[in-house]
């Protein structure tokens, strides 16, 4: 019996029905899907996730007019750009749950970045095992109480605890810790071992490789070849920054949380509470990807040398955006473009195109049943998302017209409170839960820059009113009509390793 098929899938939260609906039923649809997958669909595939990378710093885009990104450039040149890539949860460990399962945060309970991940999940790349795929994961994984052992569905694992560090990290390579040093780059090290696992892997098979990346996420630090690439380079700062200021934030309608949070640790004026410059923390982000960007290009590069650029698929996105001074924030958790938004690039031979760009509304949980797809696998029927590989090809496709959110308070970083939202592509509906304030609506499609709250204006008050059913509707067809408690505690030193330490 399969690992899959034999494993005791159990959960408190959902409820007997949802368990059923979402968790038993992968069995018979892989067991079905496996023989009616002819050897020949059986492809090669490589995930490549950054951390806290936002939509639109990628050289193509024109964001930033001098940040080079070569290879992600190539990319878009030779495959297609999703431009409308949305998370469903912009925070690490839940966006990361959201890929690696199919399934919202309130499904797979993961809803903050320190709690262990149930035992009840099942990780997509499983699914590949049982198909035949030899399965690697390197880098950054980030759930689980911050552990770094080894997890299912991978033949080949390393990976390191909670963020991890830069520079000399300690990776656990199939349960065995090893400690770098000599000034080793992370970007770097799990490059060169991703790189070394192709050339050893068992070649009668066809491969899944998920390379996970701990840049750029702060502290910022770049490789030393690239520090100070992009000295005095200038930031222009968005239309929003400074309007949490002075008396014109009334006319805006902004709730209150937004305005205050300016001067906390995820606001412009006390970033990290530090006193360093938004534009210094801009031009390090951007030194921090240029590692990113040659990692993307070593990738594609081995894959060309090695005649395998043909057969395999080849997803590059962000686990989450960044603001970087949009409403006088940094940070992601809220509901805003810039930091709900991802980017998200395809490289697949005989389906993109490219330079080919793609409107759609997507989201993090579209990967795993793509990734399915390509390989000849059934989506298994407890999946919410849908894969993207028909958007790829020519005429019209059925396809969602809105994408939903959710973000959940979080003890350590109080200062967003618990956010849901929905998002077509005319208006975008946020509503918190557990404080006094303004909900927010906002016409993105003539105020892109999400300057003007319309929420109390008469003439919205029907589109919000029905936003708001659909939201609601969302979470009762979906078993979210409660927030996911977690059983941990802050440590007074910031040790979360213990959080039923109570």
């Amino acid at each position: 019996m399969s690992n899959i098929n034999s494993k005791v899938i159990r959960s408190s939260i959902v409820g007997v029905l949802l368990v059923g609906l979402f968790f038993f039923g992968p069995s018979s649809t892989v067991c079905a899907a496996l023989k009616e997958m002819p050897p020949k669909h059986q492809r090669n595939i490589v995930f490549i996730l950054t951390d806290d990378h936002r939509y639109d710093f990628m050289g193509f885009t024109g964001k930033i007019p001098w940040q080079e990104t070569p290879n992600i450039d190539k990319l878009y040149e030779q495959g297609t750009h999703f431009k409308n890539a949305f998370v469903t949860t912009s925070l690490c460990s839940p966006s990361r749950a959201s890929i690696l399962t199919g399934l919202y945060s309130h499904e797979h309970t993961i809803v903050d970045n320190v709690s262990a991940e149930p035992e009840n999940l099942i990780y997509f790349p499983q699914y590949l095992q049982e198909a035949g795929y030899q399965t690697a994961f390197f880098g950054k994984w980030h759930m689980g109480d911050h552990s770094d052992h080894p997890r299912p569905g991978f033949d080949h694992w390393e990976s390191f605890e909670g963020q991890g560090v830069y520079y000399n990290p300690v990776l656990n390579i199939n349960g065995t810790k090893t400690a770098y040093g000599d000034s080793t780059y992370i970007t770097d090290l799990l490059t060169d071992h991703a790189l070394d696992w192709l050339e050893t892997r068992d070649q009668k098979k066809p491969f899944f490789l998920y390379l996970s990346h701990k840049a750029v996420h702060a502290p910022l630090t770049p490789a030393k070849r690239h520090k100070g690439v992009y000295d005095d380079k200038p930031y222009r700062y968005p239309s929003t920054y400074y309007q949490t200021l002075g008396d014109e934030y009334r006319d805006l309608g902004w709730p209150e949380w937004v305005k205050q949070q300016r001067y906390s640790w995820h606001g412009v004026d006390f970033a990290y509470h530090r006193h360093g410059t938004l534009d210094d923390y801009v031009r390090a982000y951007c030194e921090t990807f240029l590692a990113v960007d040659e990692s993307i290009g070593a990738v594609m590069d081995h894959l060309e040398r090695e005649g395998l650029a043909e057969n395999t698929l080849v997803i590059y996105m962000g686990d989450n955006g960044f603001s970087w001074g949009e409403h006088g924030l940094i940070d992601k958790r809220h509901f805003y473009e810039e930091s709900v938004k991802v980017p998200f690039l395809i490289y697949c031979p005989g389906l993109s195109k490219g330079r080919q760009t793609i409107p759609a509304l997507i989201q993090n949980i579209d990967v795993a049943p793509t990734v399915l797809d390509y390989a000849g696998i059934a989506k298994p029927e407890y999946m919410p998302g849908a894969s993207i590989i028909d958007l790829l090809r020519d005429g019209p496709v059925a396809w969602r017209d809105r994408i939903f959110y959710e973000y959940y308070w979080e003890y350590d970083f109080p200062m967003t409170p618990t956010v849901f939202g929905v998002r077509t592509d005319k208006y975008k509906y946020i509503r918190y839960h557990g404080v006094w304030g303004s909900n927010e609506l906002y016409d993105i499609e003539n105020d892109p820059d999400e300057q003007i709250n319309l929420i109390a204006k008469p003439e919205y008050q029907e589109i919000t009113r029905e936003l708001a059913r659909e939201l609601f509707d969302w979470l009762e067809q979906t078993g979210g009509m409660q927030i996911p408690l977690k059983r941990t505690v802050k440590h007074p030193f910031g040790d979360f390793k213990n959080p039923n330490n109570l």
